[in-house]
Order: structure tokens, then C-alpha cells, then sequence
């Protein structure tokens, strides 16, 4: 087992990170109160629910919340079976809220554990590749709206991370792909040292190779930390994380969530941000290849729904939370290993990426 820290003063909790640590009865310590409620899907609840439950002292009182699966129920609605498990129980201030499942568990329920009586313990046991190595670890929170992904949560930081490799074995190919797209996301903004691992091993990766996988994933979340020590609340250097979450984000609206897979978006976006940096003028060619490449290797989607056009592109991306007084911003690539968040792009160029469809860093 390997173990990081997110340093965040009084807020700085441990990630601990290993096979069928699940089972190792580490959450105890991390229960204040004597009751816990764990939020799981129907989906990952047959699978590990019970090992979960296990490894809770049998002093504890332990609840159940069972969410239907999927993106498009990340949303007030199914928050609020959240909240109504919470008051029928009688749970109180000292409560701890597990979240066993993906981000949008992940999510959903450290938003309620923000927002019950203004703010209980929560604790994140991640299921997915991507939850792992992006949405358990930072303490964003919350929920989706017809208008906009992600538009209402708030920032509360778990008690601690558990990242059980083992449970990747039972991961869908396509989840698993989809993950991979925040993994490369890493290494494209922070580590050029990290990408190369990535494109020297991702055929084992992608085969569940365990070794080559805890080491992505203590990488991942270490970078993560780091960033997130810097800038808590995403006021700066943090936006950098959000490499093609921007396009991203405005093909899921479009599709409708769910239909996409958020890494998926995250791929097609990464590789719309990657064209418009070379027709910018800010990375070569040969980068805009080498970051297909890599996509391409992890059966991530390389381009954007033919259906979406740059209007509606433009208007999902000017709801984007990055948008500040009227402009928007994206995270756009300097360089492999580095990246910036910025304002200071031609439209005309953004216009060409939108245009370019399938023939994304062809003509960069």
C-alpha cells in the first residue's frame, strides 16, 4: 500500500492507495460519530457494497442509499435521496457519509455531506480509473443542470481517499478508456517525465497490468495534491486540471449526459484544445500528433460529435465556470508538460478548431 497527502493545513487528509485495501478495515479511524451512511449505485453495490460494510466496526450504525447509474441522474433530484435517507434515519452533526462508487457518486454525495446541517464528514471510495486518479481527490463537489455540467456544489474535502486497484478488474473496457483520458490529462499539463511512462506502457495499462497501474495512479494523485495545495478553490494554477473539460463539458451537454462518458469528452476535448495550441502557434505539429497518438491508444474519442456545430459549441462553452466577467477562458497547451489557462486566443482560431471536425490537427 502506498500512501499520499493532500496538505491542506487543518483540511489535509491521506490517500491511501493498494489492492483489496477495502478489506483492511483503514475507515474505522476516520469515523467520527457513530453512524455512517454510504452512498453506492446499483451498479457497484452487488459488487462491493457488503466487503464495505465488513470492514465497519459492528458498533457503527451503517445506512444504505442504492442511486440508479449514470451521469443523468447526477442531479437535484436523486440529491435529495440522499438528504431523505439522512433525516429518516435521524442522522446527526457527527454523521460520516461514504461515497462507494464513480464521480457522480463521488460527487453527489460529498455535495450532501457540504450541505447537511451545513456540513458533515465524508469519506470517498472510488470505483472507476477516473474517479481514482481525478474526482475523489480535491473536494469538488455537486451536480449537474440542464443548462450547464457541474453549475451547483461547493468545495468540501473528504476525511480520506481509498483506492482499491483491485476493483478495476471489474471495470468496463470503455470506463477504463474513460479514465485514461484524465491520466493523460496529467501528463500533458505537468509531467512530459509522466507522459512518456504513459505512451512506453500503455498497452499494459490498458491491460490491466496492476503494478503499471497503482504507479499511474499514485502519479496522478500525487500531481493532483500538489496542485490542489496551491490552490484550494481553483483560483489559479488549479484551472490548469481542466484541460479539455471545457469542449468537453459542451459535448456532454449537447449529447445529453450520459451518452458520452465524461473521460470520453475529456478526450475529443483534449484533442480540440491540442489543435487550437497548434493553430496558435503555441505547440508544433508533431505534438498535436504525439497527443493523438496517445488518445488513439487508450480507444479514446478523437473528435467531437458531426452533429454539434461551433454555434452550439459556443454557446455551452460561454456557461463554462471558467468564464469570468463575459470572456471565456480555456486551459490550451505551451508545450507537452505544459499548459495555461488564458483568455488571449484568437476567436477566429477557436472558430477553425470548431470547424475542423474530423480533421482535427490536420491543418494546425
Amino acid at each position: 500500500m502506498q500512501t499520499l497527502n493532500v496538505d491542506l493545513g487543518d483540511r489535509s487528509y491521506p490517500i491511501f492507495i493498494g489492492q483489496e485495501i477495502i478489506k483492511q478495515g483503514l475507515l474505522a479511524s476516520y469515523i467520527a460519530g457513530n453512524q455512517v451512511l454510504i452512498v453506492t449505485n446499483e451498479t457497484v453495490a452487488p459488487l462491493y457494497l457488503q466487503t464495505l460494510q465488513d470492514s465497519i466496526p459492528a458498533s457503527i450504525k451503517v445506512d444504505v442509499v442504492i442511486l440508479p447509474d449514470g451521469e443523468k441522474y447526477k442531479d437535484l433530484d436523486h440529491l435529495n435521496l440522499i438528504f431523505d435517507q439522512l433525516l429518516q434515519k435521524r442522522h446527526n452533526r457527527t454523521t460520516t457519509l461514504i461515497a462507494l462508487g464513480g464521480g457522480v457518486v463521488g460527487d453527489m454525495t460529498g455535495f450532501a455531506a457540504a450541505s447537511y446541517q451545513r456540513g458533515v464528514n465524508f469519506i470517498q471510495v472510488p470505483t472507476t480509473l477516473l474517479s481514482q486518479v481525478d474526482s475523489s481527490v480535491g473536494g469538488k463537489t455537486g451536480v449537474n443542470h440542464r443548462l450547464g455540467k457541474n453549475m451547483i456544489g461547493a468545495f468540501h474535502q473528504p476525511q480520506c481517499v481509498l483506492i482499491d486497484t483491485t476493483v478495476l478488474n471489474t471495470l468496463p473496457e470503455k470506463e477504463l478508456s474513460a479514465g485514461m483520458a484524465e491520466v493523460i490529462k496529467y501528463g500533458l499539463i505537468y509531467d512530459e517525465a509522466f507522459l512518456c511512462y504513459l505512451e512506453d506502457h500503455i498497452d499494459g495499462l490498458m491491460g490491466l497490468d496492476s503494478g503499471l497501474l497503482e504507479q499511474a495512479i499514485y502519479r496522478s494523485c500525487e500531481i493532483k495534491a500538489e496542485v490542489v495545495a496551491q490552490d484550494e478553490k481553483e483560483s489559479g494554477i488549479r484551472a490548469l486540471l481542466n484541460l479539455g473539460h471545457t469542449f468537453g463539458h459542451a459535448i456532454e451537454a449537447n449529447q445529453g449526459y450520459g451518452e458520452w462518458l465524461h473521460g470520453e469528452a475529456v478526450g475529443a476535448g483534449t484533442m480540440m484544445a491540442a489543435d487550437l495550441s497548434c493553430r496558435l502557434g503555441w505547440i508544433s505539429s508533431m505534438d498535436v500528433a504525439r497527443v493523438r497518438d496517445i488518445l488513439s491508444a487508450a480507444n479514446l474519442p478523437l473528435f467531437p460529435p458531426q452533429s454539434m456545430t461551433p454555434g452550439q459549441f459556443k454557446e455551452l462553452m460561454s456557461v463554462d465556470k471558467k468564464v469570468l466577467d463575459g470572456q471565456l477562458r480555456l486551459i490550451l497547451l505551451k508545450g507537452i508538460g505544459s499548459a495555461v489557462v488564458t483568455s488571449d486566443f484568437s476567436i477566429e482560431k477557436l472558430h477553425e478548431t470548431l470547424e475542423a471536425g474530423t480533421s482535427l490537427g490536420d491543418c494546425c
